[in-house]
């Protein structure tokens, strides 16, 4: 199975990414589970996983700043407030 690709993760919206994010944790949680226990079969699954909620988090992390960009930047009002208070 080769590892996912970036582009499908872009093509989610933003309440499929958190869902995805969640359900990724909860998968990595049951196989660290199963290592503990022994059980575990496919320990490549490990690196699907953390490669997958990598890219997850990238996608969601760009998002924000790109909301960041969009919205007016606070920073810019703030040296004009502490200029206005000296």
């Amino acid at each position: 199975m080769p590892l996912p690709k970036i582009e499908e993760v872009r093509d989610l919206s933003d309440q499929e990414l958190n869902e995805q994010i969640i359900a990724t944790k909860r998968d990595l949680f049951q196989l660290r589970f199963q290592k503990a226990t022994r059980q575990l079969e496919k320990p490549h699954q490990f690196k699907h996983l953390r490669h997958r909620l990598a890219q997850l988090m990238t996608v969601e992390r760009e998002r924000q700043l790109t909301a960041v960009k969009a919205t007016p930047s606070a920073e810019s009002n703030q040296p004009e407030e502490s200029a206005a208070e000296e």
